[in-house]
């Protein structure tokens, strides 16, 4: 004889969740960067989201850059965020680096003005192959200059600076001066606290 089979129903959990508009931190002008859903609003603090910034300020020559945000609180429909930190595309570094070059990665904690830790890795790549003693001591300037810049402003002013492409600026009209560099860019900060 044939079982019968049991039947269980399945409830539609999607009918209870809500939708949150997620927005971005002031200093990014409260932009809306997506929805999400969630049953409970609680559910949704500390769940991250990543936009690039051509999303954010329609330049589509930023393209490669991946801003990070993390949810801090819900107010009504609203999932407000906070900046934790930015990264650059793997692809768009391997085509900064050619044969002949050298790339000096520098990375360092830097406090802001207003006690903000961010960590902050640059990379320069050089025009032709540069010397082990060069390099070190080329990190070695883009370090001090990365700390002594940072405790001169607040922490929005650096992130700004950092994500749009200023600070590695500041820091290659320095840098160059040692020895001839191709390119200066902040491939990456995070927010420590």
């Amino acid at each position: 004889m044939a079982k019968a089979k049991s039947r269980r129903r399945v409830r539609d959990t999607w009918k209870e969740k809500s939708w949150y508009t997620i927005k971005t931190p002031l200093m990014f002008e409260e932009k809306e960067i997506g929805e999400t859903p969630a049953k409970d609003p609680e559910l949704l603090i500390g769940r991250g989201v990543e936009v690039t910034m051509r999303e954010l300020t329609g330049d589509f020559s930023k393209q490669y850059i991946k801003l990070r945000f993390e949810i801090e609180n819900v107010a009504g429909d609203v999932a407000n965020t906070k900046f934790t930190g930015h990264k650059t595309t793997t692809d768009y570094v391997r085509s900064m680096i050619r044969r002949g070059t050298s790339r000096i990665d520098a990375s360092t904690i830097v406090t802001t003005k207003d006690e903000h830790r961010i960590k902050l890795h640059v990379l320069a790549v050089t025009i032709r192959r540069a010397k082990s003693s060069q390099q070190k001591y080329m990190r070695q300037v883009i370090e001090d200059l990365l700390k002594e810049t940072a405790a001169e402003r607040t922490y929005e002013e650096l992130v700004k600076s950092s994500v749009n492409g200023k600070l590695a600026s500041e820091i290659y009209h320095t840098a160059k001066k040692i020895y001839p560099l191709k390119r200066v860019e902040i491939i990456k900060s995070k927010v420590i606290n």
